[in-house]
């Protein structure tokens, strides 16, 4: 048999582990400015300097709304969490900020999961998964309603050019996956992260209506919040356009970038894409957009990683006893 790790060995692989993880987020976030083939960091700055961006004014504005989001976000957990277990909004900051910052170079922020799962007793863990997919799965669902709403009328406007034989193969291949999970419903087989899908709605239907209905108001504040950043910034950058006409074009793009497959490292990119193609359909500049892209993710994910890195270093595995 083997013989246990002594209890220094362990803190050192524990603490080397939490050192790697902060190290790997901030070198993603470095290597994501400064090597991005997309748009120059320098460019940026100055561009970002011409627009009078760094203004107090537009600092503290933008900074607020940032903020708003991730109280948002982290008070929809905390409500979450309470399913199981009642926690403080202060273990809730932590536990999201220090899972952004460990999921944050991982596919899919997939990291995400295992993260916050990591701050509960190993008996909560299972539904902690449950909880963290069904918050993300409330996002998405406002993501596709709104997103749908926007893509219809921007299509309306902007008629998409469609490669039919492309699309034939794109819907066969869809069918074949809802017959898969159609089927695999049946069998009881098909999972989710590990949960049958039986499960899962049972675990749904058992969650109190406030919980759910607070998760689903939640998540739409948090979407309009972000969607109206993205609209602030459009005027920053001297882009006259109403709110409602952005608001079909920001819609559109949230849907159309988060349906398509893709790795969490170039999320960035996928947005980026997605986004000049829209927006160049309605006058915008492929650089103006790209910035505010790339301005999105710093405010919303670079800045709250770097505090979240913090709740990392600082990270301590519950205690069974406590739990």
């Amino acid at each position: 048999m083997y013989k246990a790790l002594p209890y220094k060995t362990k803190h050192f692989f524990f603490v080397l582990i939490k050192l790697s993880i902060v190290f790997g987020a901030f070198y993603f976030i470095y290597n994501k400015l400064t090597s991005n083939k997309e748009i120059d960091f320098n460019e940026f700055i100055h561009f970002l300097n011409e627009k009078r961006v760094f203004s107090l004014k537009n600092i503290f504005f933008l900074l607020l709304l940032s903020g708003m989001n991730w109280v948002l976000e982290i008070f929809k957990w905390q409500i979450l969490v309470q399913a199981i277990k009642k926690i403080s909004f202060n273990e809730a900051l932590k536990q999201s900020l220090g899972a952004l910052t460990a999921s944050l170079f991982t596919p899919n922020r997939i990291g995400d999961y295992g993260a916050k799962a990591l701050y509960f007793t190993s008996k909560y863990r299972k539904q902690i998964l449950l909880l963290n997919f069904i918050g993300n799965t409330a996002q998405m669902l406002i993501t596709v309603l709104l997103g749908s709403i926007g893509l219809y009328y921007f299509t309306a406007e902007h008629p998409i050019e469609i490669n039919y034989l492309k699309t034939i193969r794109l819907l066969a291949v869809a069918l074949l996956l809802v017959l898969l999970f159609l089927f695999g419903i049946k069998q009881n087989r098909f999972k989710i992260k590990g949960f049958s899908i039986d499960k899962i709605i049972c675990f749904i239907q058992k969650l109190s209506f406030p919980i759910k209905a607070s998760t689903f108001l939640l998540s739409l504040l948090r979407y309009f919040v972000f969607s109206f950043q993205f609209y602030f910034l459009l005027g920053i950058f001297g882009i006259e356009i109403s709110y409602l006409d952005a608001m079909i074009a920001i819609t559109s793009m949230y849907l159309l970038a988060s349906i398509i497959p893709s790795i969490f490292i170039f999320d960035v990119l996928i947005k980026g894409s997605v986004a000049v193609y829209i927006f160049t359909q309605i006058g915008v500049d492929t650089f103006t957009i790209l910035s505010i892209i790339l301005l999105m993710w710093i405010l919303n994910f670079v800045l709250p990683s770097i505090l979240g890195s913090f709740y990392v270093l600082t990270f301590k595995l519950p205690k069974t006893k406590n739990a």
